[in-house]
């Protein structure tokens, strides 16, 4: 044989041999989020330990494209300039197909235009701030999709609830000043308008302040009955806690952070049942949610961050649903085929059906959330006559 044709036969096997190294290589996931600093570094964690439940059911059912997947994970610590880093190590060193997080909907604003500039998928499902999803400028193709609570839509249901609420004479609102504070208390603003309440009183404070009682006054001073308050776990304990000293009570609705066991542990068993808010999921769980529960509720820093678990595992198995209709790991392709799922997808929130479009990244609204108030250290389904009379049309946001 001629040594030409020994080279082009070497060639040959060589480059299948490789082929079927590429192929045989799992496929990345990464997570990019708090997982140590903050209070909501219990949620990170949660949505990690839902996530690698999904990964371990895919694999142990042959992976997808022949492949199976592993989790990459970064903690960002809270810190934009970290969580930046991270993002550009996940998709330019680590090679992930798609990324996850953060829990910080701060530091997914620090970066967003990462994964977008570089056309890598990614699924939030932690973070809920509203302008998370929405594309870079009009038009254009966006890559942020989330499986979690959405700021607007949440605050469209509290609004809607004030809106529908007899004794709710006189509303105000409070916000701490950080940027999901800030963010929160833009959408309160324009839903009040949308829904024509008048706003008589607006108060903010520190996400580190223990004492609240001078905003509170000025409240109590304006005769607000209800209020409506954009903030973390901890800051939303010291508020309640700041009610007490001066025995004002009004009418609390929250942020979805009130679910947060800082919060409980902060205000105390007797204060913690004051605010209303919402979340995606009660501690009276579905079949399905009760035996993923079973199965890592142990590792879990807090049972009430189990609503996170469930985000992480849904979150994959609509990557997974994105990447059998595109049949590629190529992250446009895996982009176009979440905006036209065409099959059903099975989580354990719900089942998904055409979740996501072109224009909309979101796969759970308002219309997905539940009701909830702490009651004797459990986050247990709240409802009263305004929730019950509460209809699609009584949400405008």
């Amino acid at each position: 044989m001629k040594f030409s044709s020994i080279l082009k036969r070497t060639v040959l096997v060589a480059g299948v041999l490789a082929a079927g190294l590429v192929s045989a290589q799992d496929l990345k996931l990464g997570y990019n989020g708090d997982l140590s600093a903050s209070p909501s570094a219990q949620s990170g964690h949660a949505a990690v330990l839902g996530m690698q439940a999904a990964v371990d059911d895919i694999n142990a059912a042959g992976g997808v494209l022949g492949r199976k997947f592993t989790i990459v994970t970064r903690d960002d610590q809270s810190q934009p300039p970290k969580s930046i880093q991270n993002m550009s190590d996940l998709i330019d060193n680590e090679k992930v197909i798609a990324v996850f997080g953060p829990t910080n909907s701060g530091n997914a604003m620090a970066w967003k235009h990462i994964p977008n500039q570089k056309k890598i998928p990614v699924i939030g499902n932690v973070g809920s701030g509203t302008a998370i999803t929405h594309p870079m400028s009009p038009g254009a193709d966006n890559y942020m999709f989330r499986v979690s609570m959405v700021d607007r839509d949440q605050i469209g249901a509290l609004m809607a609830y004030v809106k529908k609420n007899p004794a709710a004479k006189v509303v105000g609102l409070m916000a701490e000043t950080t940027g999901y504070g800030a963010g929160g208390l833009k959408d309160m603003q324009e839903i009040a308008d949308l829904q024509g309440i008048k706003i008589v009183a607006t108060e903010r404070f520190a996400v580190s302040d223990t004492d609240m009682t001078s905003q509170l006054n000025k409240l109590k001073a304006a005769n607000v009955d209800t209020v409506v308050v954009w903030a973390q776990g901890t800051p939303i304990a010291q508020l309640v806690r700041s009610m007490e000293k001066i025995n004002y009570f009004p009418v609390t609705l929250t942020s979805w952070a009130a679910d947060n066991i800082t919060f409980y542990d902060a205000a105390g068993k007797a204060l913690a049942n004051k605010p209303i808010f919402m979340r995606t999921v009660s501690e009276t769980r579905t079949p399905v949610q009760q035996k993923l529960y079973d199965r890592i509720g142990s590792k879990l820093k807090a049972p009430s961050s189990f609503s996170f678990a469930l985000h992480g595992y849904d979150s994959v198995q609509l990557l997974v649903a994105a990447l059998k209709q595109a049949n590629s790991a190529d992250g446009t392709a895996i982009k176009n085929a979440l905006e036209d799922l065409r099959a059903p997808v099975a989580g354990v929130l719900k089942t998904y059906n055409k979740p996501f479009s072109k224009a909309q990244h979101e796969a759970l609204t308002a219309g997905d959330f539940v009701w909830i108030k702490w009651n004797d250290g459990k986050l247990e389904p709240y409802s009263d006559p305004i929730i019950k009379g509460l209809a699609a049309g009584d949400y405008k946001y």
